[in-house]
C-alpha cells in the first residue's frame, strides 16, 4: 500500500473563501463526531484536556472522524506517557498542546511528534496510522514528518510575547490563542485593551513567521467573521456539548412559545 496521504487540516487551511472551521468535541460519543462531520466541519479537536475522555475513547473519535473524511486534532493535557506518540499512531491528523510559553517547551512539543531526526517519536507502522503495517514504511515515516501537524496554544502574556519565536521553531505548524486563559493569567477579562494588544501582537508575529493562527471562538457568523477580521486563518465554532444545549434550548423555548399562542 504505497498511496500518499494528505492532511484534511492542510488542505482546509489552504482553500480559498475563509477560514478553516472546526469545533471541540468533549462528548464521549461517537455519534458526536459523526453529526460533526455531516454538519461540514473541517476539522474537530478531541479534546483530552478539559474533559473527561479518556484514550480508548478518544481512538475511536479519531477512527469515526477520519472514516468520515473530517481532520482529527487531538489536544493533550501535556506531553507525560507518551500521549502524543499513541493519539498519532491511532490515526489523529495531530496534536494540540496547551500552555506553550516558551521555545523550549514548543521544541519539546516538536520532538514528542517527529520522526528522527527532528524529533524522538519512535516508529509503529503497525498501527492504525501506518493502516496496520499496510503502508510502506517509508510512506508512513513521510506523513509523520510533513503532514502531522503541531498546533501550540498561546495562553500567557509570556507566550505572546514569544509567539513570533515560538512560530519559528522548525515542525510548529500553526498556533491557536486562548484567550481565556490568557486573560485569566493576567487578571482580567478578554476585552481589556491590554490583552486586545497582546492578541493583535501574536497573530501579527506568527503571520510574520509565515504560520497560521486560529482562536476559539462562538458559534455564529459573527463570531467567525470577527475572525477573519483579526487575521486567523482557522476557528473553532463552540463546542460538541455546547452546540446541543444551544439547540435544545432553542426548540424549548420555541415549543413554550408556540404553546402559550392563542
Amino acid at each position: 500500500m504505497s498511496t500518499a496521504r494528505t492532511s484534511r487540516f492542510r488542505a482546509a487551511l489552504a482553500r480559498a473563501g475563509g477560514p478553516a472551521l472546526g469545533t471541540w468535541v468533549k462528548l464521549p460519543v461517537m455519534e458526536s463526531v459523526e453529526l460533526l462531520a455531516l454538519a461540514g466541519f473541517d476539522f474537530v479537536v478531541i479534546d483530552l484536556e478539559h474533559s473527561a475522555m479518556n484514550l480508548e475513547t478518544a481512538y475511536r473519535l479519531i477512527g469515526t472522524a477520519n472514516h468520515l473524511g473530517m481532520a482529527p486534532i487531538v489536544r493533550i493535557p501535556n506531553l507525560d506517557g507518551g500521549i502524543a506518540q499513541r493519539v498519532l499512531d491511532a490515526g489523529a491528523e495531530g496534536i494540540m498542546l496547551p500552555h506553550v510559553d516558551t521555545v523550549g517547551q514548543a521544541e519539546a512539543g516538536v520532538r514528542a511528534i517527529r520522526f528522527p531526526p527532528l524529533g524522538a517519536r519512535g516508529v509503529g507502522s503497525t498501527s492504525r496510522a501506518g493502516a496496520w503495517g499496510a503502508m510502506d514504511r517509508a510512506e508512513y515515516l513521510r506523513y509523520g514528518q510533513e503532514e502531522a501537524v503541531f498546533v501550540a496554544q498561546i495562553e500567557s502574556a509570556e507566550a505572546a510575547r514569544s509567539a513570533g519565536a515560538i512560530a519559528a521553531v522548525p515542525g510548529v505548524d500553526a498556533l491557536l490563542v486562548g484567550a481565556a486563559d490568557l486573560s485569566t493569567s493576567e487578571e482580567t477579562t478578554e476585552d481589556d485593551p491590554h490583552v486586545v494588544e497582546l492578541i493583535s501582537q501574536t497573530i501579527k508575529a506568527c503571520a510574520a513567521a509565515g504560520k497560521p493562527i486560529g482562536n476559539a471562538g462562538a458559534a455564529t457568523g459573527r463570531s467567525v467573521r470577527a475572525a477573519i477580521d483579526a487575521g486567523y486563518s482557522f476557528t473553532m465554532l463552540g463546542n460538541d456539548a455546547g452546540l446541543l444545549g444551544s439547540a435544545a434550548a432553542a426548540a424549548v423555548r420555541e415549543g413554550r412559545a408556540a404553546g402559550q399562542e392563542g
